[in-house]
């Protein structure tokens, strides 16, 4: 009984820390001349030394400033935010770029929760029901030097919609970070182990079957 207590505190805590971000209102965006892009992030440690290269590298495109830092522990994530005033011939030239020197475009963060002038490459800072995994095809679509604006954006925001259903405790949750969802639901229960058996001592000495 204990334990299923201190299960479902966690549980509590946990759907606690998935409440959904403070989202930007879809005002028009300013304009490159009074707010250029933004593009922070992590490049993988092997390109250490080559760090400002590889900045100058990112903002080729102009209108653009970087705050590229080197990821300590290898390879950087393969996560990429793109705001929604970013124009698609710089988020083409960044995602591009990103695919040589990150971990590539495997995931996209929902715009929802990005500035609308920034750009995330091999970025950590969000968490997964934020951000949705993308194929190989998907990102080949992004890169498509035809798409305007708006219908780069429309893509993106596809290919980012968030998963209904998220992982915790081995339960499909809700993704609280969609509007409208909470974790108050449980959907397909897991079974838990709550207290020692007598019988776990006798099966812990039978042979194994693997």
């Amino acid at each position: 009984m204990f334990a299923n207590v201190i299960f479902y505190m966690v549980l509590g805590t946990f759907s606690f820390a998935l409440e959904p971000m403070v989202t930007q209102a879809e005002t028009k965006c300013p304009s490159l001349e009074t707010k250029k892009i933004k593009v922070e992030g992590y490049i993988s440690k092997k390109f250490k030394k080559d760090r400002k290269k590889i900045a100058k590298e990112f903002i080729k495109m102009g209108d653009t400033r970087t705050a590229l830092k080197v990821f300590p522990m290898g390879k950087a994530s393969d996560v990429v935010a793109v705001g929604r005033c970013v124009p698609a011939y710089i988020a083409r030239h960044v995602l591009s770029t990103a695919i040589k020197y990150t971990g590539g475009v495997g995931s996209l963060v929902v715009q929802d929760f990005v500035y609308g002038h920034w750009i995330g490459i091999g970025t950590t800072m969000f968490d997964e029901p934020s951000q949705r995994k993308v194929t190989t095809e998907q990102v080949s679509q992004l890169l498509k030097p035809d798409l305007d604006d708006k219908n780069f954006h429309l893509l993106y925001q596809k290919f980012s919609k968030q998963n209904e259903l998220v992982p915790l405790f081995g339960l499909k949750l809700p993704n609280s970070k969609i509007s409208g969802n909470t974790n108050n639901t449980l959907i397909k229960p897991c079974l838990l182990y709550t207290s020692p058996s007598p019988r776990d001592g006798l099966l812990s000495r039978m042979p194994s079957s693997a």
